[in-house]
């Protein structure tokens, strides 16, 4: 029997992937036609396989399949994940929640609207003015986050609690019963 081949660690598929999104740029740019068409080409056959790996997998294994990272984006890429696009960027907002609540704030999943995710973030007022922008480092978190594994989706916005005006202070005073006019008893 045959060994296992040894399997990228994700940092190492991360820098391939990059690597090969700057070659494929110079690829494109400096010989148009051919090659690129061979690159088209090899992809939809590739998808096209994944799609029937799919096809014949038991729910528990589509699941695991669409959990791993490195498949998930293949999937996407293919437009074959098993999972909608809004349950992906909930997935995601919920990962980051943790992170954001560490920090004081609070982040939830608000739903989709279009092809709009909606996320509602709450800095929890514990940064004072010294965050810098603390809030727009998460929303660009998120993002980022939500876009890489739901890249159907066209935006993410964070949106903001609709919060009822405190009742206004009225002193006692002002609702005495005034004495009436003579007149008017």
């Amino acid at each position: 029997m045959a060994d296992t081949a040894v399997r990228l660690a994700d940092p190492a598929v991360e820098a391939r992937l990059a690597r090969l999104d700057e070659v494929l740029a110079q690829l494109e740019s400096a010989v148009p036609g051919p090659a690129m068409e061979a690159v088209r080409l090899l992809t939809e056959v590739y998808g096209e396989a994944l799609a029937r790996v799919l096809d014949h997998a038991e729910q528990p294994l589509r699941e695991t399949l669409a959990e791993d990272e490195l498949l998930a984006h293949l999937l996407v890429l293919h437009d074959i994940h098993p999972e909608p696009p809004e349950r992906r960027a909930e997935r995601a907002v919920d990962k980051l929640r943790p992170a954001v609540r560490e920090r004081g704030g609070d982040l939830v999943w608000a739903g989709v609207e279009g092809r709009v995710a909606r996320v509602r973030l709450d800095s929890g007022g514990g940064c004072g003015s010294g965050c810098g922008g603390g809030s727009a480092g998460v929303v660009d978190a998120v993002r980022a986050a939500v876009l890489a594994v739901a890249p159907e989706l066209e935006a993410v916005e964070a949106v903001t609690e609709e919060r009822k005006a405190a009742p206004a202070f009225v002193p006692l005073s002002t609702i005495r019963r005034r004495a009436l006019p003579e007149e008017a008893r």
